[in-house]
Order: C-alpha cells, then sequence, then structure tokens
C-alpha cells in the first residue's frame, strides 16, 4: 500500500514518516498542500483510505 501524507509541521511529519516506514508502509510525504495536490494526482497512491 502506498500512501500520501500532506503535513507541514517538520516534527509531526518526520514522526509519520518513522512510524509508518517502521509499519512498513511506502509513502511520499508533502510538506504543502501544492505538492501533496501534485503528487495525489500522479504519484499512484492507495485511493482506500480517506481522512
Amino acid at each position: 500500500m502506498k500512501l500520501l501524507v500532506v503535513e507541514d509541521e517538520s516534527i509531526t511529519a518526520d514522526r509519520l514518516r518513522q512510524g509508518l516506514s517502521e509499519a512498513r508502509f511506502v509513502m511520499d510525504l508533502a510538506r504543502n498542500g501544492l505538492d501533496g495536490h501534485n503528487l495525489a494526482l500522479t504519484g499512484g497512491h492507495d485511493r482506500s483510505i480517506r481522512t
């Protein structure tokens, strides 16, 4: 499963990345909305999880 996380708070983003990596998730991290939008359109992420 490939996840996309969009988070602008550096500490939160780093902790999310670490935790998800330890749980063996593949993820992309965008640190702003524009980058997140671009990755959402082109990154091939799993679309079954939305919050």
